[in-house]
């Protein structure tokens, strides 16, 4: 298992959902199952697809950058900065779970809005 590997395909599935592609995404990096703990997204891959695909339909000029991605033994992290219409941004943490093959098959993330003022001046990123 290469997490160097791993890591570069957690941020390749999660952009390619993220902008309107997930049943790519699925095909190219999801194994047998997926495992969704995010509590607005169906569980498995059907809930993944439509959750993204409706994203995509409902907000299809957010953006996403990756700022950080950080693996150990079968799993990824990312710190992802997120931008929504109407200047709506959010910080997201999600890990990413590989099975023995080096494909995805679990899913947990935290989300937080980026609020307009803070109690000090560093960023979230």
């Amino acid at each position: 298992m290469s997490l160097e590997l791993n890591k570069r395909n957690a941020i390749a599935f999660y952009k390619m959902a993220y902008e309107g592609n997930p049943k790519e995404a699925i095909a190219k990096y999801v194994g047998n199952q997926y495992i969704q703990h995010n509590p607005d997204v169906a569980d498995g891959i059907d809930g993944f697809i439509e959750y993204f695909e409706r994203m995509q339909i409902e907000y299809p000029d957010k953006s996403i950058e990756f700022v950080r991605a950080i693996a150990q033994d079968d799993l990824v992290a990312l710190h992802t900065h997120q931008i929504w219409p109407d200047d709506d941004q959010y910080v997201t943490m999600d890990f990413f779970r590989f099975d023995k093959e080096g494909k995805i098959c679990e899913h947990w993330d935290a989300i937080q809005q980026i609020p307009k003022t803070a109690a000090n001046p560093n960023t979230m990123f």
